[in-house]
């Protein structure tokens, strides 16, 4: 992995002059990932331009506190890493959690299989096992586990791990198949406890989980692998008088409780039901959400919205990636074009069909990422951490593309502009920010802002168009001239000393 050593702090100050006076400096960190090559790279040197656009940061105007960023644990990707030379396999793993790396903090995987599994597989395999006596995460000791494991190693800061069901064993279920289907009433308690029994399971392998969804897309997803459906009053129910009851009464009640777990424009419905009344609300810790409802549209009035429903509760994307697609390998040249598509391209109803255009899959990630810290979403995780060069692999074929695309039988790693542009913000804006307000004269810049702890502010600043922009950030009486490549992704750290 040619991994850009650009992280010694050098800094760079700019000086803004008029032809009267000259301006206080603004000190600021400048990195970028371009279309041009660039791979967070370091910039120290910029060319002014006649009208730059201006940047305001307003630290005084302070949003949503930022739990954090990241991506999945799946079978799949623990399995490609378990082929993989150990070289590439620690290079793969400290790129994500490692100090020079995206220092992903939070996470997400897997109850079960799901469709980035090797094959269907349950914790709980014997029919009318009740009482969930024959419990065994065995499945996932060999690849999943270790997976994790390395990765708490790595990580200096430690990072959340969110997890999610695909689906009850199937005796649980009315129409006894791993596809579509409801819990039964009945087992509804045993369902509860499956969770609970998760959680002392892998605790015991040393894995503190943070918290769960309580069902991966709940309206299903066409009868294809691992679902179960959930309506909102159904799995409003089973949390208000099972799930949460039952994780209180096992002394877990601090583990978090996230409804929904699917596409935004079905967000009103949900939160509605989800947070009614205080009786409804009592379990739910949040929201969480997908984005496979457009390739371009974030929602934001279906997020203002869920926000606005339940202001102090969180509200998390967990799971992004550019599906219904083969990963193009070492072309760097094709994730900064518009030619990907997704099922909606073929599949989406015609009155739908304008939200699934062909986009370019830095493009997707950057503006929604961007467009959810604008709109009250505090987390964002990626899909599959490392996929390989068929976007698999995947028991029903559903091929995708992850930031990590690796030929374990060459032993290669292809670090996609994908994961750059992640570490755009996971490396930079670190768990506990604070969201805070931006003014933007440049409706072609997509533009957010953050404040770490630490004092210190991350700007990320998109330019999706053809044509390189001047841009003029202040802050306060500071202020810096700062240039950003067409189609390129930029972080500008201010250090807390400005």
């Amino acid at each position: 992995m040619k991994f850009i050593k650009t992280y010694l702090s050098l800094t760079l100050v700019l000086v803004m002059c008029s032809c009267s006076e000259e301006k206080k400096l603004l000190e600021v960190d400048v990195f970028e990932t371009s279309a041009g090559g660039n791979k967070l790279t370091k910039l120290t040197d910029f060319q002014s331009g006649d009208n730059p656009s201006t940047i305001k940061l307003l630290p005084e105007e302070k949003f949503q506190t930022i739990t954090g960023f990241g991506g999945s644990f799946t079978e799949s990707s623990a399995y490609l890493l378990n082929q993989m030379s150990k070289k590439n396999r620690d290079t793969i793993l400290e790129a994500y959690f490692g100090e020079k790396g995206a220092r992903y903090s939070l996470t997400r995987t897997h109850m079960s299989s799901c469709d980035f599994s090797l094959s269907n597989y349950t914790y709980a395999p014997v029919p009318g096992d009740m009482d969930l006596e024959n419990f065994s995460i065995e499945e996932d000791q060999s690849d999943l586990i270790p997976m994790i494991k390395d990765a708490m190693a790595i990580s200096d800061d430690g990072f959340k791990i969110i997890s999610s069901p695909w689906t009850a064993p199937p005796w649980m279920k009315d129409n006894n198949k791993w596809v579509g289907g409801k819990l039964l009433p009945e087992y509804y308690d045993t369902w509860a406890l499956f969770f609970s029994k998760y959680l002392d399971a892998y605790k015991a392998e040393g894995i503190d989980i943070w918290g769960f969804t309580v069902e991966n897309e709940p309206h299903g997803n066409g009868n294809n692998w691992e679902s179960m459906h959930f309506s909102p009053e159904e799995m409003t129910d089973f949390v208000q008088n099972h799930l949460g009851p039952k994780l209180e009464a096992d002394g877990k009640g601090d583990k978090l409780i996230l409804g929904y777990d699917q596409n935004r424009a079905g967000l009103k419905e949900w939160v509605d039901v989800m947070y009614k009344d205080e009786a409804s609300s009592k379990y739910f810790d949040g929201t969480a959400i997908h984005w496979y409802e457009s390739t371009y549209e974030v929602f934001p009035e279906a997020l203002q919205y869920a926000h606005n429903k339940a202001p102090n509760k969180y509200l998390i994307e967990t799971e992004g990636c550019v599906d219904s697609e083969v990963p193009k390998w070492q072309d760097d040249k094709w994730y900064w074009s518009k030619e990907a598509t997704d099922w909606g391209w073929d599949w989406a109803a015609e009155d739908e069909k304008y939200l699934h255009p062909k986009y370019a899959p830095v493009n997707r990630y950057a503006r929604d990422i961007i467009g959810c810290l604008n709109n009250w979403v505090d987390g964002w995780i990626d899909w599959n951490m490392v996929l390989d060069r068929q976007g698999g692999p995947n028991w029903f074929e559903n091929w995708c593309v992850a930031p990590v695309i690796v030929d374990p039988e060459n032993d290669e790693v292809y670090f996609t502009p994908i994961y750059y542009t992640m570490a755009h913000f996971s490396k930079f804006i670190r768990p506990q920010a604070q969201v805070i307000g931006v003014e933007n004269s440049d409706d072609s810049l997509q533009v957010t802002a953050a404040k770490n702890t630490d004092g210190s502010i991350a700007v990320v600043i998109f330019n999706e168009g053809m044509e390189p922009k001047t841009m003029n950030l202040s802050l306060g009486e500071s202020s810096v001239q700062i240039a950003i490549d067409r189609q390129a992704i930029q972080t500008i750290l201010i250090p807390s000393s400005n």
